[in-house]
């Protein structure tokens, strides 16, 4: 629909626009607007309101990439004990993912930890005095025995196809608090099995997508990636930058004048608008130099073992307290597999080694957010993709085991000092209350105030949602 004048080429906008004002088309006039030609959509990120009074208003996801140990962390199974070294006296799952020989004991002591009595594995001496205000989910169970696909389960939905975050639907929903920070933060993500997927926005639009912080196992990456990513600018001043931005939007925006709707292109716009207003903000929250001696101490960033994790669940908290919707933090060692909670073998001394470096951090995390007021409103969730099998692999290990696992929430309207559902006697299969992993998010986004039922996008020619079409609500 181009034309040519003595004015140069005329856009199919300006046409279009041309032809409804001469024929009096206010009906095109309106259609014109709400496609929006010539413009950049409102700020995608601006807060919404939910469905209805939610009981959290943001969620600290702390991920244990490789899938952790329930038998030997947070569900005591005194049968694995007494029949230590005997067959499973019932048949294995069909798929697996490989060959387990007999049952193995825990190597670790469980013992009923505060007021409502919970038993808690000797690998968790800081997590367990925080058991009253910790939710145990024993009977979670999912759908895929490769970590590949039970991440993406675990973060998007769907273990075969790329879709939204967990992150980028609760953005998409409620947007942010803070419009000088990104609504969902992850940091120190893994590279591994999925990698961006993991928080990345498929077909919602690019501002949902998470911004990554820092790279696994390198100790203070998270601030020294993002202060270089978002603090520095030696070249222009502040005003300076204003103009150069200003006279990007204009010319993206004449691109979009020639192209008509470009979700990737407004995402860009709204990326570089977002990176300019976070240069001061995103400075002041990495800036942990004003943390006291004593909270730095309760996070065990003054330990060798935990100062890594430690900043990571510090930062979190600092995110958090400035209206950034979802933080994910990932203890992961994507140069170390066998450090990771993949324990196929050499677990007493893996598992060890992996406990000692997020127990005081997260006992720090949680003591932190409930002295000062957040918790009630901040969802804390603790987990991996999948547990171990209760039998052996190379004598002291255990293999993926998505049959049945243990995660917990706290805060966020979550009952604390509960145990809800359970694994069979050996902790092999979720036996009651069963949790599917769509069950999960269903919970999640409704102590959000989100429905998981109208929370959709259309794509593709059919409605989409987090759930997909499962989901059933554990209250």
């Amino acid at each position: 629909m181009n034309d040519f004048s003595n004015n140069g080429l005329i856009s199919r906008r300006d046409m279009l626009r041309r032809s409804a004002a001469g024929f009096g088309n206010l009906a095109l006039l309106s259609l014109l607007a709400e496609s929006g030609f010539a413009q950049v959509k409102p700020d995608p990120l601006a807060p919404r309101q939910p469905h209805f009074e939610p009981k959290a208003k943001r969620v600290i996801f702390l991920f244990m990439h490789g899938g952790p140990s329930h038998v030997d962390t947070f569900d005591e199974k005194p049968l694995l004990t007494r029949d230590h070294g005997k067959p499973l006296p019932f048949a294995k799952p069909r798929v697996q993912f490989s060959t387990t020989q007999n049952l193995l004991k825990s190597h670790w002591d469980f013992t009923p930890r505060g007021q409502c009595g919970m038993p808690v594995s000797s690998l968790f001496p800081q997590v367990s005095t925080c058991v009253d205000d910790i939710a145990f989910i024993n009977s979670m169970y999912g759908s895929n025995a490769a970590h590949g696909g039970a991440l993406l389960k675990l973060h998007t939905g769907s273990d075969n196809f790329i879709r939204p975050s967990m992150g980028s639907w609760i953005n998409y929903g409620l947007g942010t608090e803070n419009r000088n920070l990104p609504g969902f933060v992850t940091i120190c993500p893994t590279s591994l099995h999925g990698g961006v997927y993991n928080y990345g926005s498929a077909f919602l639009p690019a501002a949902y997508h998470g911004i990554s912080l820092g790279t696994p196992g390198y100790p203070n990456a998270p601030v020294e990636n993002a202060q270089f990513r978002f603090t520095k600018n030696t070249r222009l001043n502040r005003n300076q930058q204003s103009l150069q931005l200003d006279l990007l939007r204009e010319m993206n925006k004449g691109q979009l004048d020639e192209t008509g709707p470009d979700a990737a292109l407004e995402g860009r716009i709204h990326s570089f608008e977002l990176a300019f207003r976070m240069q001061r903000e995103s400075a002041e929250v990495l800036n942990v130099s004003r943390e006291t001696a004593a909270t730095k101490t309760l996070y065990g960033i003054d330990k060798k073992e935990s100062s890594n994790f430690g900043m990571q669940c510090l930062l979190a908290r600092r995110f958090a307290e400035r209206g950034v919707r979802f933080i994910q933090v990932t203890h992961s060692q994507d140069r170390m597999p066998q450090e990771q909670w993949d324990q196929h073998s050499n677990m007493k001394f893996c598992l060890e080694r992996n406990c000692a470096e997020i127990d005081q951090p997260v006992a720090g995390l949680l003591k932190d957010l409930k002295s000062r007021g957040m918790l009630h409103d901040t969802l804390v969730i603790w987990g991996g993709e999948f547990g171990r099998t209760p039998t052996a692999q190379n004598a002291d290990g255990r293999d993926h085991n998505p049959e049945g696992f243990t995660m917990w929430m706290a805060g966020g309207g979550v009952k604390g000092g509960l145990r809800y559902g359970a694994t069979d006697d050996y902790g092999y299969y979720a036996a009651e209350n069963k949790v599917h992993v769509h069950d999960l998010h269903a919970t999640i986004l409704h102590l959000l105030g989100l429905n998981h039922e109208r929370l959709t996008y259309r794509y593709g020619g059919r409605d989409f949602r987090l759930t997909d079409v499962h989901g059933e609500i554990v209250h």
